[in-house]
């Protein structure tokens, strides 16, 4: 599924278990201010280089359960990579709707859907 402006994710509620019934639609800004209220104040702390690191340590625990995980666990990792991306985006003072919007109309470099690049 390829991002664009004014998709609305399905991200749990505010609630302390995960639960299907406590889904609700968020967008990228949305996402991205809850985990800035959440995690902002310790991820700061921690620093972008710690927070790139974090970053890589789940894309690759995301790229195990992609080739031998269940859904479950595909759908906890791909959670986990979109969290960190948005921490490190919060502290590089970048908004995720910006930085995706450069696929609001296909491929950035030949901007067409599907890409038709070499």
């Amino acid at each position: 599924m390829r991002p664009h402006l004014g998709y609305r994710h399905r991200i749990p509620a505010k609630s302390t278990r995960h639960d299907s019934a406590t889904m609700v639609a968020m967008t990228f800004d949305e996402f991205q201010q809850l985990i800035e209220s959440t995690y902002g104040v310790r991820d700061r702390a921690r620093g972008q280089a710690a927070t790139v690191a974090w970053l890589a340590e789940e894309v690759g625990e995301l790229a195990k359960a992609a080739r031998k995980g269940t859904i479950e666990e595909q759908r906890h990792e791909l959670g986990d990579v979109i969290a960190w991306v948005a921490s490190l985006a919060n502290q590089l003072d970048v908004s995720m709707t910006d930085a995706i919007s450069r696929y609001a109309h296909g491929c950035p470099r030949c901007v067409a859907i599907p890409c038709v690049c070499p």
